[in-house]
C-alpha cells in the first residue's frame, strides 16, 4: 500500500517489486495526516486487513525495514491464538510493571477501555525490563477477520489529537512518536485476552542495530540464529560488512540484495 501524496515511488523501485510478483496499492491521504508519526502505517495496516478479510487466514504486518533471513515458520499461529507478537525493544515510554501507571498510560488505558485484569508482565526484547504490555507496532500476525488494524486505526485517529494528549506530547516529543504503539497496545488488551495471544520467539523481530546492547542471556552469536531481523540502514555506514555480527557467506548474501 503506497500513500499518494505528491512523492512516488521510482521506476527502479517500481520495477524491483514487479519482478518480486509484489501488488502496489495507491490510497488517498490528507498529507497533513501524514505529518504525525506512523500515522500512514496506521492507514495501510487498516487497508491491508480488510483487502486480506475473507482471502485468508493470517496477515502478517512487518515494518519495512524488516529482513526475513530464515523460514519464519512461527507466523502460522495456533489455532486458539488470534495475534502473534514481539515486545518492544526498550522500555522507552513503557510502562514498568512494578510501577504506578503515569499520566500518559492512564489515559491510553482509559480511551481504550483496557481491563485491569488484561495486564501481565512482559520482558522487552533487548534491555530485559518488566513492563506492561507494550507490543511492537512493526511486527504483527493477526486474523483479518478479527479487525484489529481497523480498531486500531478508528480509536488511535478519534483520541491523537485530544487536548489531553497533546499537553503530555509538548512535555516529551517521545509520545508524539510512540503514540500510535502504545494505542495499538491498549486496543490489542482491551480486544484479546492473554490467551489469545502468542508470543513469538526471540528469533524474530530482532533488531541488529542494538545488537551491541543486548543484556540479556538470549543474545544470539550472530545473524545465522536470527529468523526475521529489523536494521536501521545498517548498509548506510560504508564500514558495514566488517561491524555486523555475521559470517561471510550471510555478509556476501546481504551485500547483493542491497539497492545498487
Amino acid at each position: 500500500f503506497t500513500p499518494q501524496y505528491g512523492k512516488n515511488l521510482s521506476a527502479q523501485i517500481e520495477n524491483r517489486l514487479s519482478e518480486l510478483d509484489v501488488t502496489l496499492i495507491p490510497f488517498d491521504v490528507n498529507p497533513e495526516i501524514l505529518r504525525f508519526f506512523f500515522s500512514g502505517d496506521i492507514m495501510a495496516a487498516a487497508l491491508a486487513e480488510s483487502t486480506a478479510a475473507n482471502k485468508t487466514d493470517l496477515l502478517i504486518w512487518l515494518g519495512s525495514n524488516t529482513i526475513v533471513l530464515n523460514e519464519p515458520k512461527a507466523f502460522l499461529l495456533y489455532d486458539n491464538k488470534n495475534v502473534g507478537y514481539r515486545p518492544v525493544h526498550h522500555t522507552n515510554v513503557g510502562s514498568p510493571y512494578d510501577t504506578p501507571l503515569d499520566a500518559f498510560w492512564k489515559l491510553i488505558y482509559q480511551y481504550c477501555q483496557v481491563p485491569e485484569d488484561r495486564l501481565f508482565p512482559m520482558e522487552t526484547h533487548i534491555d530485559g525490563e518488566t513492563i506492561r504490555p507494550y507490543f511492537n507496532a512493526g511486527f504483527l500476525v493477526v486474523r483479518p477477520e478479527k479487525k484489529l488494524f481497523r480498531n486500531w486505526h478508528d480509536l488511535f485517529f478519534e483520541v491523537y489529537q485530544k487536548p489531553e494528549l497533546q499537553a503530555l506530547y509538548q512535555q516529551d516529543e517521545r509520545y508524539v512518536i510512540f503514540a500510535h504503539q502504545a494505542i495499538l497496545s491498549g486496543v490489542i488488551l482491551a480486544k484479546f485476552t492473554r490467551e489469545e495471544l502468542q508470543e513469538l520467539p526471540r528469533t524474530y523481530n530482532y533488531p541488529i542495530h542494538l545488537f551491541s546492547e543486548d543484556v540479556t542471556d538470549h543474545r544470539p552469536a550472530g545473524l545465522e540464529e536470527i529468523i526475521v531481523a529489523r536494521h536501521e540502514g545498517f548498509y548506510q555506514d560504508p564500514d558495514w560488512m566488517e561491524k555486523i555480527p555475521a559470517g561471510e557467506p550471510l555478509k556476501k548474501w546481504l551485500a547483493e540484495k542491497l539497492p545498487k
